[in-house]
């Protein structure tokens, strides 16, 4: 067997782990609170974006709710909490994970809509669109975290009475069941949102590079600039190497990969790239801050007179296309 072959030292993952969630869960706590209470609390009204935005952040605090658990398991390395808390650890983590990926996605798509199509997007980019499309992304996620509840997550280590949580599972869970819902969580949940943020960023980007709109304001162009790197960035670096190193995970896993140095770089990756993924809870509210006039205003505590998220995309879409409509359009809720 390869894993017999092939075998790699990762018990650094319990002591990783534990640092790792433990600043993400202090960081993560305040960051998302903080965000949730601008979202509610602090904003008079709220658009489409600030809609995916309360729907990101809700989805990173149920995940950092979970990690004291998770942080004690990694420093006793003993899950005493049985195993319907594991199935529902675990099932927040994805739920999280995944639900980021698109929360995110949607965000870039609705700053696409906004820059590129701005007038005939104005009947899709609505608040209770985005509503609608919040709780299709729920449903989503969760019929791709749930399957991990079907089947018992807590396992004794070997012939001790401490047990692990979703660890060590067998080639044949792995052949018949885990793979099928890798295959799912990483064609739905990762390649196609991955394939829509590039998408949507480069004609952003394209769109603003037309001599017409260059023309036009350039601190508004500089600001939307700035958004969409940080929105890809980290889109990329929380989630392209958990969502790559999980798919050569699976393949070593079914034994459809066997090259033995490939196998050894995966076990070593494969415990770090987690710390990155769950990173995304600290980073994320870096997405609200470029992303939302208003929030930028709350944190300075400078006067908010009206919900100005994607306000500078408006402006800068209804003045790119001013020129070529007829004198009567007037900037709407675009």
């Amino acid at each position: 067997m390869v894993s017999s072959n092939c075998s790699t030292e990762d018990s650094f993952k319990y002591t990783l782990y534990g640092c790792i969630f433990s600043m993400v869960f202090v960081l993560g706590l305040i960051a998302n609170c903080v965000a949730i209470y601008i979202f509610t609390c602090t904003l008079k009204m709220r658009n489409e974006t600030t809609t995916y935005m309360l729907n990101l952040a809700i989805s990173d605090l149920l995940f950092v709710f979970t990690l004291p658990f998770r942080i004690y398991y990694f420093v006793a390395r003993n899950w005493p909490f049985g195993d319907i808390l594991c199935k529902i650890s675990v099932t927040l983590f994805y739920t999280n994970m995944y639900g980021s990926i698109l929360f995110l996605t949607c965000i870039s798509v609705d700053r696409f809509l906004a820059i590129v199509h701005p007038f005939r997007s104005k009947t899709l980019r609505t608040k209770r669109n985005a509503k609608i499309v919040c709780v299709a992304v729920w449903i989503t996620v969760l019929a791709g975290s749930t399957p991990a509840s079907f089947f018992r997550s807590t396992n004794l280590h070997n012939d001790t009475e401490q047990k692990s949580c979703f660890e060590n599972f067998s080639e044949d869970t792995w052949k018949t069941y885990l793979s099928r819902i890798v295959i799912f969580i990483e064609t739905v949940g990762f390649f196609i949102p991955l394939i829509l943020n590039v998408t949507c960023s480069t004609m952003v980007l394209r769109t603003l590079n037309k001599p017409l709109t260059l023309s036009r304001n350039k601190l508004s162009k500089k600001k939307v600039l700035k958004m969409v790197f940080v929105h890809l960035l980290i889109f990329c670096f929380c989630f392209v190497p958990y969502n790559v190193t999980l798919i050569l995970y699976s393949l070593m896993r079914t034994q459809t990969w066997i090259n033995c140095s490939v196998v050894t770089a995966v076990r070593t990756m494969y415990p770090i790239t987690p710390c990155i993924a769950v990173s995304n809870c600290c980073f994320d509210p870096i997405v609200y801050y470029f992303t939302s006039d208003t929030i930028q205003n709350s944190i300075k505590k400078e006067p908010v007179h009206e919900n100005t998220g994607h306000q500078i995309l408006r402006k800068a879409s209804f003045r790119k296309l001013h020129s070529t409509q007829p004198s009567d359009c007037k900037n709407e809720n675009i």
